[in-house]
């Protein structure tokens, strides 16, 4: 059985210790503040300090990983007789799944004897990263490249992905709110509870009011839709709101006796079009 490995990008917010551990390879989405000259990757600058400057005021726009960065790294890997898994990050809000296909494409010519499979998951932040971890527990429990490339398609649309934002200011920024509605949204305390749909958008379904009561939606999700409830697979990704991701996990412990088995940061991707306070919850379900 030929050897293969694992490789995504920064879009899946798990920290990049964690995914060496894993042994899983990755490349870095990039962001550059407006007026700053300098690009950044996540490596780069931690999160207290990304949300900290976007709190001051600063507007961050990321940039994909390019063509040419994959190409190097796949290559790389097959010239040492590795097969390829790319599970990226959605091409509903990123043109960096794009990139490595069209990667994957251009050396796979040089390379016929290879396997390179790319996947798109449709999927964001640890949502993406869930995705990530199953293929991962597929792989170590001994299936091929094409077995877990079966399994990450099936399961890719079962990981349900929702998120709250505590200021609508970036996603009026963003065009998912209107500045008017934006306005009174906050002056009132209104939260929004947003879905990620199969074609991997972003999308606002439903308001409350108040941060506390948006948590709690959140975790009604988890009740309606759980095909695991109490189980495991769950995934809890905040910017800069760790107390939020606990109170979020703590709700979940209560009412249903799950257990979240990973709190990471929202990135720099994710966050800079969601902003500070963004929670985020990921767990498999019925559907998205």
């Amino acid at each position: 059985m030929s050897d293969f490995v694992i490789f995504t990008d920064s879009g899946c917010d798990i920290a990049p210790e964690i995914l060496s551990s894993w042994g899983v390879y990755h490349r870095d989405l990039n962001f550059r503040f407006e007026g700053d000259e300098k690009e950044y990757s996540n490596a780069d600058m931690n999160s207290n300090e990304f949300y900290a400057k976007m709190r001051e005021g600063g507007v961050a726009k990321t940039s994909a990983v390019n063509v040419e960065t994959f190409a190097s790294a796949f290559e790389e890997l097959l010239a040492e007789g590795k097969d390829i898994l790319y599970i990226g990050f959605s091409s509903g809000l990123s043109t960096t799944f794009n990139s490595a296909r069209i990667a994957a494409q251009q050396v796979a010519e040089k390379y016929p004897e290879r396997k390179i499979i790319t996947i798109d998951t449709l999927a964001a932040s640890a949502g993406q990263g869930l995705i990530l971890k199953l293929a991962l527990d597929k792989k170590n429990a001994g299936a091929t490249i094409e077995e877990v490339a079966e399994y990450t398609e099936n399961i890719k649309l079962k990981i349900s992905i929702w998120f709250t934002v505590d200021d609508l200011v970036y996603l009026k920024r963003g065009g998912r709110v209107s500045p008017t509605a934006a306005f009174f949204g906050n002056m009132l305390g209104i939260k929004p509870i947003l879905h990620m749909d199969n074609e991997g958008h972003l999308i606002p379904l439903s308001k409350v009011r108040g941060r506390k009561t948006s948590i709690m939606a959140l975790a009604d999700k988890y009740g309606e839709l759980s095909t695991e409830l109490g189980g495991a697979n769950i995934f809890i990704s905040h910017g800069d709101c760790i107390a939020d991701a606990e109170y979020l996990a703590e709700l979940l412990k209560t009412r249903y006796g799950a257990t979240v088995d990973l709190i990471t940061n929202v990135g720099t991707v994710i966050g800079a079009h969601s902003g500070p306070g963004t929670l985020a919850f990921f767990f498999v379900g019925k559907h998205r």
